[in-house]
């Protein structure tokens, strides 16, 4: 019978397609036991939205057995516990991964995205929250039909005394902070950049976030100061540029990857909105290629987007089976894999400095 040192080199080394590392290096191998006959392996996913794990699992048993023919079937158990930078360490949250989702210009279903990839995140077993960082064009709440204004509440801070914290309106198991829910639909916010930097620090500091695996931040659109404030008060585990297929949302979005890596922000990849036959299809994995970052997948230019937005149910894009479902689901779970991949290639990450 083999022993536990045997099963343990061999599972060790065995590749992880998806990150095209062995299951030692991924960091997925917790444990090996023998109990009688039979190797019990454990592994850790590190992503809930890791894409079809019975077939690593498979390749686990068929490895054991072809080595060790005369043990039985192994036995593979499996947990998922999403990793992460712990992003939100440095400003007291305890958020896994800050994910910001941002374009190069508007109208290209940037916040459309930014729910979508939230509900994809939370379908496949995450705790998320989306902050809606546009304050200039709030439209995340009208997205999932949120209404109201978050309630306040005081706790005990470290050092004894008594805050205010504020609590994020939850919709369908996401917890949501936008400046939609502190002034009037058509109400238009005039602020300089220091007001802007102060209410971004409120909805991250101050708002009752609690443990996330995943913050999904929707940025305003273009590359003003934003990314600037983010990358200075947490650390983020990456971004995701939207654009649709056409030329001239491809040159901007270009601009949006500069400057995500100008701030030191990891770019996590692009995703192409609106593919079909109105905008093309294509350009933005060429792209993706020319710049050197990867590319998460097309969302198709599909009326049944535009309904549920307009009906304020975008949750129902990824809860029901629809035309686009299996496209966010897939863009979801690609966001998530590169996460990890470069939590793997970059254990620790720069800071930005500002002299």
């Amino acid at each position: 019978m083999a022993t536990v040192e045997e099963i343990k080199s061999l599972v060790e080394g065995i590749n992880v397609p998806a990150f095209d590392k062995s299951l030692s290096n991924a960091k997925m191998l917790k444990n090996v036991s023998v109990e009688g006959n039979r190797a019990v392996v454990d592994i850790e996913f590190p992503t809930t939205a890791y894409p079809q794990p019975g077939e690593l699992e498979e390749t686990i048993q068929s490895e054991i057995q072809s080595r060790f023919p005369g043990m039985e079937a192994a036995e593979i158990r499996s947990k998922f516990v999403v990793k992460g930078k712990d992003s939100g360490a440095k400003v007291g949250l305890t958020v896994r991964n800050v994910i910001a989702v941002g374009s190069g210009k508007g109208g290209v279903g940037k916040s459309t995205v930014a729910a979508s990839l939230a509900y994809g995140l939370k379908q496949s077993g995450a705790t998320v929250g989306l902050m809606d960082a546009d304050v200039y064009g709030p439209s995340i709440p009208h997205l999932l039909g949120a209404t109201g204004q978050p309630a306040m509440k005081q706790i005990e801070g470290p050092d004894g005394r008594t805050i205010e914290r504020i609590v994020p309106i939850e919709v369908d198991g996401i917890k949501l902070m936008s400046m939609g829910f502190m002034v009037g639909e058509d109400q238009a916010i005039v602020w300089r950049g220091p007001m802007l930097h102060k209410a971004l620090s409120q909805f991250l500091q101050q708002t009752e976030w609690g443990a996330l695996d995943y913050l999904i931040v929707d940025m305003p659109p273009g590359t003003g100061d934003v990314a600037l404030t983010l990358s200075q008060m947490v650390s983020l585990a990456g971004a995701v540029v939207v654009c649709t297929p056409q030329k001239v949302a491809l040159l901007d979005a270009g601009k949006a990857i500069s400057m995500f890596k100008t701030v030191k922000i990891p770019v996590l990849g692009m995703v192409e909105n609106m593919t079909g036959e109105i905008f093309g299809q294509g350009g933005a994995k060429a792209k993706a290629e020319e710049m050197g970052v990867p590319f998460l997948g097309e969302i198709p230019s599909d009326p049944i987007i535009r309904i549920r937005g307009d009906e304020g149910k975008i949750s129902r894009l990824v809860q029901e089976e629809n035309p686009v479902q299996d496209a966010i689901m897939n863009v979801s779970s690609n966001t998530a894999m590169e996460v990890v991949r470069q939590l793997l290639a970059n254990p620790t990450m720069p800071t930005l400095e500002i002299l």
